[in-house]
């Protein structure tokens, strides 16, 4: 705060300076042409080059200073608005985004919704800069420039008060409603064109597939148009209010020098001069006022949202209670989870005992993943329970679930970067043991800077093959009391897949395990075989049981052998 009053007093300075500058000046011609004595004029030179310096000077310490206070402020309201966000988030599982989880499926969900909530942060430090900062300066030369006016002819203080009523309030907020409307408008044209754009570019191949490329061509053509006319209302109103704007200021001297020319000898050519420019600079100092209305209706909106966040009660924080070591049992009770229409999961009961391996299988669109989702505690049950090691999965219990979901993110940064973030303190060898589960460790060998190898974010630089193994890799890592996977090899080859599988189900280590998997071909090794339709268990039992018996696991089977060609 006191960064932006320093700010703010020093842009206030720097007008009024500009303003005594201007009057000074005005007084030095006019004083000058009536050739006094030198004398006469030392003063009003000295003062003339002492503010024309301290208004650059001045004007430059507003800058930096405000831009300063600006950040600052900037970067501690970030952190309060994180802070609160953080705060009001309802309580969701303890899988991490640094360690897969359901964390990908929220961050396609909210990802536009936190993207408007930074530029609605970001935002707010216009309020400072094109807003406060202005109208502070603009209100302290507007006061100036009618005392003096009032010092040299009482009757002007009255007419330049006008004028800068009319050019700092009434001109403000046309614009501010005019410009408010053409705003909206280019900014629907914007968001219309960029649809269309992304139809035509990224759906390039489809379209000239099916023969729409001409139509929707013309369709993002027709959004163009839209924004360029709505782009052209905008610079006209802008044009408008600036011609307004100069007219009330051109008014207000001319008015002011028509009533000093009638007040006869109370006012000579000097304080004529001195009225006229003194009446021009304080009008000037409120132009920018318009443009500071028309930002702050702009901004108003994300200035009501952070603050709604802001003002949002914090959520209670539960007590963290620690997790103890080793796999935990975990049990669905009756659970039952909606998207929308019909049931992802209707009345699923499952319990699955301490360290046991289990593969949950089913068509697509059984509830599979959302099944894994509730056991992470990333999707809310709308009856029932699930409970890992007896309690009830929630924020209280950190690290107690952990895995590897369909939508998991590599981050931009080096490959050990990215496996470093589900156990910062895992040194080399259990970095290369996990590697080499995941088959991830070849890949790293084969890289031209090995764990050093820098990948963009999503994994800009692998294979989807290889992008599957490092998150693969992070995951078991992470070494959770239970660890889901879902559909850790989908983009593996099959045989690869198949060993990977395998490897997960057979291996001691870890903890018990929950795994998502459309291959069957390995699945003997697990200790118990889940079989979901339509959001309910159909089947469960041992891989040989299930396929010794008709029903939906041995159609499964058969299904995979027909698409593999050993049918």
């Amino acid at each position: 705060m006191g960064r932006l009053v320093v700010a703010g007093l020093a842009g206030a300075a720097a007008e009024l300076c500009g303003l005594g500058l201007v009057a000074a000046a005005a007084w030095l011609i006019a004083r000058a042409a009536q050739q006094p004595e030198l004398a006469a004029l030392s003063v009003a030179i000295a003062a003339v080059r002492g503010l024309a310096l301290a208004k650059g000077s001045l004007r430059y310490v507003e800058r930096l200073v405000g831009h300063d206070a600006a950040l600052r402020a900037l970067a501690e309201l970030r952190g309060r608005v994180f802070d609160a966000l953080a705060a009001a988030r309802p309580p969701s599982g303890s899988v991490p985004t640094s360690a897969g989880g359901s964390a990908g499926r929220r961050e396609v969900r909210d990802g536009d919704a936190l993207m408007r909530m930074v530029s609605d942060v970001e935002a707010v430090q216009d309020v400072l800069l094109r807003c406060v900062l202005p109208a502070v300066a603009a209100v302290a030369c507007g006061a100036a420039g009618v005392v003096v006016c009032g010092l040299v002819w009482a009757p002007s203080a009255v007419v330049l008060a006008g004028g800068l009523l009319v050019a700092g309030v009434v001109v403000p907020v046309a614009a501010a409603a005019a410009g408010g409307r053409a705003a909206a408008r280019v900014a629907a044209g914007r968001q219309a064109l960029a649809v269309r754009a992304l139809d035509v570019l990224e759906g390039a191949a489809d379209l000239a597939m099916f023969g729409a490329s001409e139509r929707f061509a013309a369709r993002a053509g027709d959004a163009a148009g839209l924004l360029e006319r709505a782009e052209r209302s905008a610079a006209r109103v802008s044009a408008l209010v600036a011609g307004a704007g100069f007219v009330v200021q051109g008014a207000t001297v001319a008015v002011v020098l028509w009533g000093a020319s009638r007040a006869g000898a109370g006012v000579d050519e000097v304080d004529a001069a001195v009225l006229a420019l003194t009446a021009l600079v304080a009008v000037e100092s409120v132009l920018p006022l318009a443009a500071a209305a028309r930002r702050l209706l702009e901004v108003w909106p994300s200035m009501r949202r952070v603050g709604a966040i802001l003002a949002t009660p914090p959520s209670p924080v539960p007590v963290s209670v620690p997790v103890r070591r080793g796999p935990l049992e975990v049990e669905l009770l009756g659970v039952r989870v909606s998207y929308g229409a019909g049931w992802a999961l209707d009345g699923v009961d499952l319990r699955v005992g301490r360290g046991r391996r289990v593969a949950v299988v089913g068509a697509s669109g059984a509830g599979k993943s959302t099944l894994l989702a509730a056991v992470a505690g990333e999707v809310p049950a709308a009856s029932g329970a699930v409970l890992v090691g007896g309690r009830t999965v929630g924020r209280d219990m950190p690290g107690a679930v952990r895995g590897l979901m369909q939508d998991a993110h590599v981050f931009a940064g080096t490959v050990r970067a990215n496996l470093l973030l589900a156990c910062p303190d895992a040194d080399e060898e259990r970095l290369r043991a996990a590697a080499g589960r995941a088959r991830f460790l070849e890949v790293v060998e084969s890289l031209p800077e090995g764990w050093d190898t820098v990948v963009g974010a999503g994994g800009r630089g692998l294979s989807g093959g290889q992008r599957q193994r490092l998150l693969l890799a992070r995951a078991l890592l992470a070494d959770p009391p239970v660890l889901v996977l879902d559909e850790p090899a989908e983009a593996l080859d099959p045989a690869l897949a198949d060993a990977v599988v395998e490897d997960l189900l057979t291996r001691p280590g870890g903890g018990t395990l929950l795994l998502v998997t459309h291959r069957l071909a390995a699945l003997g090794a697990a200790d118990e075989v889940v079989v979901l339709d339509r959001g309910r268990v159909v089947q469960r039992g041992r891989h040989d049981d299930l396929l010794a018996a008709p029903g939906a696991y041995r159609d499964l089977w058969y299904a995979e052998a027909l698409a593999a060609g050993t049918a």
